[in-house]
């Protein structure tokens, strides 16, 4: 498989825009994939000069109904009038950030776009193609994130704490080889890979997403959390590749744990599993 990172928090060098915000371009054998858009139309411009032509992607999965991941939507219709967009049945829900001010800020998607012909309603377990699948519906084992005390969701008329319902994973199983796409892990991620080991026996060969270890927010995990997870990661034998919300300050300290087996992706980056 081959991933570029079209848009991240930072980028490999200046010739790549960089935004708060997650677009990871996949390729596989049979399809081109693309798993969210950011938070804007900028992973069309860096998708250029990563040689990538969004109008033959084949389909999109949206991780979940925030706009760092769901933003850029209108502008991907825009360019592709055929694939499939594959995103939660309550990824429309509002959904709310607590900021520094005490004021909710609607983060959620452009409710204008739930009608479009190409949007595909997923829930708890969904089949894309053989090899091509994604699950949600976690009970967490673990604590999830503080990280995601300060965000609410409206559903059905009433505003809560966000428990993530909208938030699912992409699998692809390729030559003997599975990759687990986590897109921000709100549900954490050591849940995330337990409930992946239960549907499957066995755990990933390769991960990629943000860990949710940070917030524009506030509510930063603390040490003694960061390296718990790490050496949890450690055991699990997969290859990790982690961005966006894990925050550059936490992916350091899991560095310092994990060596070689976790790393870090910036716009621009190119992978090879």
């Amino acid at each position: 498989m081959l991933i570029k990172t079209l848009v991240e928090n930072t980028s490999i060098s200046e010739d790549f825009g960089s935004e708060h915000g997650l677009s990871l371009y996949i390729e596989t054998t049979k399809h081109q994939i693309l798993f969210d858009v950011g938070a804007s139309g900028l992973f069309l411009q860096n998708a250029v000069k990563l040689g990538v032509n969004i109008a033959d992607v084949d389909f999109l999965v949206i991780s979940h109904g925030h706009n760092d991941h769901g933003g850029g939507l209108k502008a991907f219709l825009g360019e592709n009038d055929r694939a499939k967009v594959y995103l939660h049945q309550q990824a429309f829900d509002k959904h709310y950030a607590l900021r520094s001010t005490g004021k909710p800020e609607l983060i959620g998607l452009d409710e204008d776009l739930k009608p479009n012909r190409q949007i595909r309603f997923t829930s708890d377990g969904y089949s894309i193609d053989q090899g091509v699948w994604l699950f949600s519906n976690i009970t967490p084992k673990e604590p999830r994130p503080k990280s995601n005390s300060n965000l609410l969701t409206e559903h059905n008329g009433q505003t809560t704490d966000d428990a993530f319902a909208h938030e699912q994973y992409l699998v692809i199983e390729e030559d003997g080889k599975t990759l687990l796409v986590t897109g921000c892990a709100h549900k954490g991620i050591i849940n995330i890979l337990e409930q992946f080991q239960a549907l499957k026996g066995r755990m990933p060969d390769y991960v990629i997403g943000g860990f949710h270890l940070s917030s524009r927010s506030g509510g930063n995990e603390d040490r003694d959390t960061i390296d718990r997870i790490g050496k949890y990661l450690m055991g699990t034998k997969a290859k990790y590749y982690t961005c966006h919300c894990t925050g550059i300050e936490a992916y350091k300290r899991l560095k310092s744990i994990m060596g070689d087996n976790i790393g870090y992706l910036s716009a621009g980056s190119i992978i090879r599993t």
